[in-house]
């Protein structure tokens, strides 16, 4: 491999490895044993409420996406399209159920099957998919499905709409202390909102230590180094482990160490990862001296908003201003923010086929960016896991004319 596309590792994945091992045994035992009770939840749904109340929570976007990092998800995938699941819906939707109807799943390296749960909680913020999504298993197992239907497409967030979400989320609490066997203590809920909002700030510092020229790290790092703030959001743990990372981001930094050696370009990606081709991605980038270093996807899980003072209220509002709910106004100005910010030379745009929610480039912003604020951007076509969908060739020709673009700007 040439010296310019070698990665260096970092120290603090062994330990976030050791996190994810301890992670999926608590949710092993949380199945076998029935001590503690079980609940799903989506991945921006109210997990603190479900902390609170003592839940093991379990998510299985995160599942979605080992499914389409390992290259299993279109093994799976055929067995729900023919249960009428459509191929043009959520792929990480269908290949989740692909593997629990197949009993195959990339769980197994963790002793477990997709496990079932006691509660499946969803929000409705990202889309409609997630209900339609833990429906289906509410069906296969009788088990109680809850959750919130909220807003999306959003200018201005209004108190209006976050007392609707917060209402919502306290109504919720009445079905799962049910469940739960035990009443929703208040500072429980506070503290779990507190350190939700403290690995919220940290994640956040991660990630925006790659203003840093050159950068210490890439998107494709980030949507590994992600796992804690999504699987472990409410926890010490995730609080713990972010501080260990960021430490060593900002050494790398003071050492003047890049992710990409060589940097030239610094570039944003706008959509879901490509799960299957990451690798493939971070060296292609890499090979054109460009440095990925900043996304949508890996700030979905910075909740400035979150406020143990005001718990239903601020995670309503956390949930509210998630980018995949706002309208195209909102969103083009915060890419133009993050262009800035990040010191960027142009926006990668992936249209996902199944996730038409988080694909931006289908009503015209990449126009309308370059017009209005002077910013350059391809688009490529794939998928976050069904890989029919992506062709290898035409990606890398369109990412290297674009590099070859703004090496002449």
């Amino acid at each position: 491999m040439p010296p310019e596309t070698r990665r260096l590792e970092f120290r603090s994945t062994g330990r976030m490895r050791e996190l994810l091992g301890e992670y999926f045994a608590r949710v092993g035992r949380a199945v076998g044993e029935k001590s503690v009770p079980l609940a799903w939840c989506t991945s921006v749904g109210p997990a603190e409420i479900l902390r609170a109340l003592g839940f093991e929570v379990y998510f299985p976007e995160n599942h979605g996406a080992m499914l389409g990092a390992s290259r299993r998800a279109n093994d799976g995938m055929p067995k729900a399209h023919a249960l009428g699941y459509s191929q043009d819906v959520c792929s990480y939707m269908t290949s989740d159920i692909g593997a629990f109807l197949s009993g195959s799943t990339p769980l197994e390296n963790y002793g477990l099957g997709v496990p079932r749960p006691d509660v499946l909680v969803y929000n409705t913020n990202q889309c409609r998919d997630v209900k339609d999504w833990f429906e289906f298993y509410g069906r296969e197992w009788n088990v109680p499905v809850a959750g919130i239907t909220s807003f999306r497409g959003l200018d201005d967030i209004t108190d209006d709409h976050v007392t609707a979400v917060a209402r919502q989320m306290e109504s919720l609490v009445l079905a799962l202390e049910e469940i739960a066997g035990r009443r929703l203590d208040a500072s429980r809920l506070e503290e779990a909102v507190r350190l939700s909002r403290e690995c919220s700030d940290l994640w956040k510092a991660c990630l925006f230590s790659a203003a840093h020229r050159p950068s210490p790290l890439t998107f494709f790092d980030g949507t590994i180094q992600m796992a804690p703030a999504v699987v472990l959001r409410g926890t010490k743990d995730a609080c713990d482990y972010y501080r260990l990372f960021l430490a060593e981001l900002e050494e790398r930094n003071a050492g003047g160490i890049p992710a990409v050696s060589g940097e030239r370009h610094r570039l944003y990606w706008d959509g879901m990862p490509i799960w299957g081709r990451l690798r493939e991605h971070a060296t292609l980038f890499a090979e054109q001296g460009a440095c990925v270093a900043a996304s949508t996807y890996c700030n979905s899980w910075i909740f400035d908003a979150l406020d143990p003072a005001d718990p239903f209220r601020s995670m309503a509002r956390a949930s509210l201003e998630l980018f995949i709910a706002r309208a195209e106004g909102p969103k083009e100005q915060y890419i133009a923010q993050m262009v800035e910010r990040f010191h960027l030379d142009g926006v990668v745009f992936h249209d996902s086929r199944t996730c038409p929610n988080n694909s931006n480039a289908r009503y015209g912003m990449p126009r309308r960016l370059r017009e209005r604020y002077g910013i350059p951007s391809v688009t490529i076509e794939g998928d976050q896991c069904d890989l029919r969908c992506y062709s290898p060739e035409q990606s890398r020709t369109s990412i290297e004319g674009f590099v070859e673009q703004l090496a002449e700007r």
